[in-house]
């Protein structure tokens, strides 16, 4: 046995099991190829048990679809609903929103006449998903029904947004705990558990707040752990999406390393086996559990948050999904992660969730002779395949039903979320007992689909490929990685030191008598550079000359305008570090404020690249007579004055000029007077990428004696502004007033912003909403929400638990990963 970790020094073990979470968080992002392989390679030897697996899974069946008895409600809603149906999709939401609905007024014109047994379906669906609407009732109907004989009770309820979530959730599994106390003795394993939610029990349950998650949720879950040890039943921490993770895992250490709980073996967790680095999170867990002196519980289950963590990994810019992108991948990684705990049974006590025949027939092959495990399903699913299971195996390992506690309202997000999980074509629930899907279709098996397909489903794109062959997606970071945060904040304050240079840029030339001090938002005592305005003088001489170069920018084709783009995009990535410390320090804004908007300026050069080559390459032919020729072609028209605020000066200055710039136009930009140092920077770089200096000039100055110069220059030929209405009104009057063509304006300018929110809407979802939109960039920003309407009959709740969310933001420097909003 390891040495176990004392007060005041690392052991060998500890540094062992911190190598292997060093191993953990680097298998986030692995190539799913790899990933594959590994486990093609390590399952081979098993091939004669795996095909033993699939021809009494083929038996198992054809029993449970030659048995004539009533059909369980889940399959014959199924076979009436298909969720791959556009009428189960609609059924699925309208019921999540009829039990929302406050009144019966409102939800009898929401539902339809022909619907009016909705509500008594949502009765009976209640009735056969929940096992009681408290844990009494629930403990109750176990001893009533040998089927939940032996569970693990799941508190229903979404994740916690206010501290009184956070609380009312914990009284409820201490309430849980003690009732299941009062069960008839045995061991933990032949008792009735719980299962716990971290993000139940912490509204900040992420990444970011790790210092306030160690310090408030692990003392709450020590509590709710030495009691689930008292009472002798099991506990096991659910398993939530990606990014949490880690988070978690420090939570199961902190409470397996408990010295007053060793003798128990009731603590345990789950793991998904649709995330690559499963494997790797198993022999971290066997390696917790070796060295801290206890048998520790595994629910293994295939995967919860599928969607999601594909569409979450494209809009972060991933470098790859963390999940297996196809089914056969991670039935595959099942079998392997169940390999794995069959082998560690030692330390561990394996439990296999899963509603598929092939995978239970796999277990039973792969587990030796008297092993002890058990296997696990969702309340109402899978009887039939376990009943099938059973009849042929008599000794079948125990059962257990994972039984959701909770109110018929508290059912149907978490309802709508395992239907779609096991209800869809692919799944196996969907195929068990469809006739119409053949058998061997049923219990394939997943290596032999993995070998001879390709890896990744056509119709899912890589993060980084989001938009084809058209451009490449910014790149993102992992905010569930420590190990990435801690190398961001390192990249971040290497480029704190020392000060930066401002001023105009003018033709290239970098004015040297820069005196204004440009001091820091967040702390006015820190001064960041030297800055100084250009004069009226430079202005006009910046007109000029961008006038003069314009003619041979433009002549220079849209192919090489947009590859300048393109290089401008590649050198605002490998200058991450310098970019996102000018938008902490200059802008205040937090670090993943700072990086979305680095991600859009990068985003904005890509983007304006493909339009440039695709509407300002080759002349488009236009019909004519015969022998006639007629070309649309489009060109540059002038030099383009662009204006930019200080709430993104990064992105939309970018965005303007890159704008202007593929156009074939000449660009003069004027940037917010609060952020000339940013602006610098991004200007120097667009030289460097290759706009000529003289097509692009910057004159920073306030903007009064800037638009009298350059709005009434006889050279300018459009203007792009972003900022408030008053001052686009009076730019759009000077422009007017001139004599000439008309100059046009391009203008972003300011509004309110507000949501509308009926009572279908869920409270959660609506405070998660309310807060990104209202406090995102500490609400500086156009499209921050200002007004938010509801439906009187569910205002004060939403309200109560929007001011409990409110409390919890913190402000603070925006340097700190913790902080939500830095300074105004």
């Amino acid at each position: 046995m390891a040495e176990v970790l004392s007060a005041g020094r690392t052991t060998p073990e500890r540094q062992g099991l911190e190598a292997l979470r060093a191993r953990v968080r680097a298998a986030t992002l692995r190539p799913e190829a790899d990933a594959s392989g590994e486990i093609i390679a390590d399952l081979t030897e098993e091939r004669p048990a795996l095909e033993r697996a699939r021809d009494r899974a083929a038996r198992w069946v054809e029993a449970a679809r030659a048995d004539r008895r009533s059909r369980p409600l889940l399959d014959r809603m199924l076979e009436q609903f298909p969720l791959d149906s556009a009428q189960g999709k609609a059924l699925m939401s309208l019921a999540e929103a009829l039990l929302r609905t406050p009144d019966p007024k409102r939800a009898d014109q929401l539902i339809a006449e022909r619907l009016a047994a909705l509500r008594q379906s949502m009765q009976l669906l209640g009735h056969a998903f929940i096992v009681g609407e408290t844990i009494d009732a629930a403990l109750s109907r176990g001893r009533a029904e040998p089927g939940l004989a032996l569970c693990s009770f799941d508190v229903l309820g979404e994740g916690a947004r206010t501290e009184a979530d956070a609380q009312r959730y914990f009284d409820a599994y201490a309430h849980a705990i003690e009732v299941l106390g009062g069960q008839a003795a045995g061991s933990v394993h032949q008792r009735s558990g719980i299962s716990v939610k971290l993000s139940a029990l912490e509204p900040r349950y992420t990444q970011l707040q790790s210092v306030r998650v160690n310090e408030r949720l692990a003392p709450r879950m020590l509590e709710l752990a030495r009691h689930a040890a008292r009472a002798g039943i099991g506990f096991t921490i659910d398993a939530e999406e990606a990014d949490r993770l880690d988070l978690s895992l420090d939570i199961v250490e902190s409470l397996a390393r408990d010295p007053a709980t060793r003798a128990w073996e009731g603590l345990g967790l789950a793991v998904q086996a649709y995330g690559r680095r499963a494997p790797l999170v198993l022999d971290w867990v066997a390696a917790l559990a070796q060295g801290s002196g206890r048998r520790m519980t595994v629910r293994l289950v295939k995967g919860a948050y599928w969607d999601s963590e594909i569409k979450r990994a494209q809009e972060r810019g991933l470098a790859t999904f963390p999940v297996y992108t196809s089914k056969a991948a991670t039935d595959a990684s099942y079998l392997e992660c169940a390999r794995q705990l069959l082998a560690a049974r030692d330390v561990l006590h394996p439990q296999f969730a899963t509603h598929n025949a092939y995978t239970v027939a796999a277990v039973l092959e792969l587990a030796p002779p008297g092993a002890a495990y058990e296997f696990q399903r969702l309340q109402g699913m899978g009887e039939a395949l376990y009943d099938a299971a059973r009849a042929e195996v008599p000794d079948l390992p125990p059962v257990r039903v994972y039984a959701p506690v909770g109110t018929h309202e508290e059912l149907l997000p978490y309802l709508v979320r395992r239907l779609l999980e096991n209800g869809a074509n692919s799944s196996f629930v969907h195929q068990f007992r469809n006739p119409q899907v053949p058998v061997e279709e049923v219990v394939r098996d997943p290596l032999s689909s993995l070998a001879a397909a390709t890896l990744r489903e056509a119709r899912l794109r890589e993060p980084r490929a989001l938009y084809g062959a058209e451009r490449a997606n910014s790149e993102g970071e992992d905010f569930g990685d420590p190990a990435a945060l801690a190398a961001l904040e390192a990249e971040v304050e290497r480029q704190a030191a020392g000060t930066c240079s401002g001023g105009p840029v003018l033709s290239g030339r970098t004015m040297t008598d820069a005196s204004t001090p440009v001091v820091s938002p967040a702390d006015t005592r820190v001064t960041l550079g030297l800055t100084r305005d250009a004069t009226a003088d430079e202005i006009r001489a910046a007109m000029q000359a961008a006038h003069e170069a314009q003619p041979a920018w433009d002549a220079r084709g849209a192919a090489e305008r947009a590859a300048c783009l393109e290089r401008a995009a590649e050198l605002l990535q490998a200058r991450r570090g310098n970019f996102l410390s000018l938008l902490v320090r200059e802008a205040g804004k937090t670090l993943p404020d700072a990086l979305a908007e680095l991600r859009e300026a990068i985003d904005f050069c890509r983007y304006y690249a493909a339009r440039g080559r695709e509407l300002f390459g080759a002349p488009q032919e236009l019909p004519g007579p015969t022998g006639e020729r007629n070309e649309l072609s489009l060109h540059g028209r002038g030099v383009f004055v662009c204006i930019s605020p200080w709430n993104f000066p990064l992105a939309i200055f970018t965005g303007q000029i890159t704008a202007a710039l593929v156009a074939g136009n000449a660009v003069v930009a004027k940037p917010a007077p609060a952020t000339p140092l940013i602006a610098h920077a991004v200007t120097r770089l667009l030289h460097e990428a290759g706009v000529p200096a003289a097509a692009l000039q910057l004159t920073p100055a306030d903007g009064p004696p800037f638009g009298e110069v350059a709005l009434r220059h006889p050279a300018l030929a459009g203007v792009a502004f972003t900022g408030s209405t008053a001052t686009a009104a009076t730019i759009n009057r000077t422009l007017a007033a001139r004599e000439g063509p008309i100059v046009p304006l391009i203008a972003e300018t300011g509004g309110v912003n507000a949501m509308v929110v009926d009572a279908t809407a869920l409270p959660e979802q609506v405070v998660d909403d309310v807060l990104a939109s209202a406090f995102t960039s500490a609400g500086q920003r156009c499209s921050a929400l200002r007004v938010l309407y509801l439906q009187e009959e569910t205002a004060d709740r939403i309200i109560e638990m929007l001011i409990g969310a409110m409390r919890l933001l913190k402000i603070g420097p925006p340097q700190d990963l913790a902080t939500d909003v830095g300074p105004v």
